[in-house]
């Protein structure tokens, strides 16, 4: 994965890619906001255009207006001649031969006469005839002899009775336009290429705060790939990498956390073969040795061959309870095995084993004070297992209790049942009380010497099939009480 990452090809790499990606989205913009702001430029300049060319015309047909009404041909040919001179612009004085009283020969020329002119254009006489109609015209088209546009503009003339007598039709070129929308151009791309470069530095800071912590994160995930689960991304971001990066730093502290689970793991199962070992080794050290004795025809005296085999029967019995114990603990350990539950009454169980606390106590004069607030306390549960799980308990308090003690066996059900089992002994230090719970561990007090350790973890994994909590409370030489908990039986609805 390292290699792939130094063997990237440059065009590939997240700087080229976005870099490239801001050149072609404001090139893009460039060339559409200059398209459309040459069109604009040109729609507003020609309006512009039209409009000046609309007040000369409207001007010039009140002027000739005027002078035909008064009969004056002389001063209109003179202001005609001052106008070209002031504006050069082009003005064709054209006589509505249709009109009741149009302008005479020496005010305009008739429509023959306008048509034979030399720079005469069909299209002209569509602007004519509208005019004629009292309809001001106006119209661009472009030239191909000046290489420009024309703007024309065709206004009518008042006559006598306000009938259209003539018809003004003024001709203009738009000139310097084409300059300046090279110019423009020029500009646009100037100003595209400076934005380019601004847009290169931009986009070189801004992946420049991408690429570095999604490099980090990259180094730090290969980190994690090769077992190495102390490394964190130290990426401190508020926006989606920051959220990748705590991911990132949080599966660094999950894989942490799992590495010690599985190490822990691992020296359970070595504790555990280790302990199987050793307390298989020395049952089967001592009835290997009394049958090495018993065939050889050491042992001749048959007190002592009876008890020899007494002695190999109670070794016996004793891997058979630990390798009975090792197989419910593992049977209760899978999670897909489940207890077949049925209603349970815990105030019978308890009276089932005062009276075994009883029997197993009697040498040290242990009894056993059951107390229950109620006749009934019903649960799910397997009355067995619970069986079971309680006599384990009870077994453990008679065994490091003194003479002449009591163990207390107290039975409350309220939001949920409680059972208490507290003894008089002489209790557990706070340095074991963490460990009580675990397989094949046993403290080194003497009345734990024939024990295997199993009995214990076998109550938890009981307690947990029926939905159950145990807890330990203890203090030493004041004795020691364990805590269940488990749902109530819930009454069926009527």
């Amino acid at each position: 994965m390292k290699k792939q990452g130094k063997d990237r090809k440059f065009y590939n790499r997240l700087f080229v890619k976005t870099c490239c990606g801001f050149a072609v989205l404001l090139l893009l913009f460039a060339v559409i906001l200059g398209a459309v702001y040459m069109r604009l430029y040109k729609e507003t300049t020609m309006e512009g255009h039209r409009e000046q060319m609309r007040v000369k015309a409207e001007s010039v047909a009140k002027r000739c207006s005027n002078y035909f009404l008064n009969g004056d041909a002389r001063g209109w040919h003179e202001y005609l001649i001052l106008f070209g001179e002031i504006e050069k612009t082009e003005v064709w004085v054209i006589s509505n031969e249709n009109a009741a009283h149009p302008l005479p020969s020496t005010f305009a020329l008739d429509l023959q006469a306008f048509a034979s002119l030399e720079s005469f254009q069909q299209s002209y006489m569509d602007i004519v005839n509208n005019v004629f109609y009292n309809i001001p015209m106006a119209r661009t088209s472009f030239s191909a002899a000046h290489q420009v546009s024309i703007v024309t503009i065709g206004m009518p003339v008042q006559g006598i009775n306000n009938e259209v007598a003539g018809c003004i039709l003024m001709n203009a070129l738009v000139e310097n336009q084409k300059e300046v929308v090279d110019s423009s151009w020029h500009l646009i791309i100037i100003s595209g290429a400076i934005a380019l470069a601004i847009a290169f530095l931009t986009t070189l800071l801004y992946v420049r705060t991408l690429s570095n912590p999604i490099l980090k994160i990259r180094r730090t995930a290969l980190e994690l790939a090769d077992g190495n689960y102390e490394v964190t991304t130290e990426v401190k971001r508020r926006d989606e990498i920051g959220d990748l990066a705590i991911t990132i730093d949080f599966l660094s502290v999950k894989l942490k956390e799992n590495e010690i689970e599985r190490r822990n793991l691992d020296q359970m199962r070595f504790d555990f073969f280790a302990n199987v070992s050793h307390e298989l080794r020395t049952p089967i050290t001592v009835v290997r040795a009394y049958t090495e004795s018993l065939v050889d025809g050491v042992v001749t005296d048959p007190e002592k061959i009876r008890h020899y085999y007494q002695r190999m029967l109670g070794e016996c019995q004793g891997m058979e309870r630990l390798v009975g114990d090792l197989l419910l603990l593992s049977k209760m350990q899978n999670p897909d095995f489940t207890v077949e539950k049925e209603p349970v009454n815990l105030v019978q169980i308890f009276e089932d084993l005062k009276k075994r606390t009883w029997a197993i106590g009697k040498e040290k004069n242990i009894t056993a004070d059951v107390y229950t607030e109620l006749p009934v306390v019903m649960m799910l549960g397997d009355y067995d297992r619970l069986r079971q799980m309680f006599l384990v308990i009870l077994d453990n308090a008679v065994k490091f209790s003194p003479e002449n003690s009591v163990v207390h066996i107290r039975v409350t059900c309220e939001e949920q049942i409680l059972v208490s089992i507290r003894d008089e002994g002489i209790g557990i230090s706070e340095e074991e009380q963490k460990y009580i719970f675990e397989k094949f561990y046993k403290s080194r007090l003497r009345q734990n010497a024939k024990g295997s350790g199993l009995g214990l973890a076998i109550a938890k994994q009981i307690a947990i099939k029926h939905g159950g909590t145990i807890e330990l409370k203890s203090e030493v030489g004041k004795g020691t009480e364990i805590l269940f908990t488990f749902p109530e039986m819930q009454e069926p609805e009527a």
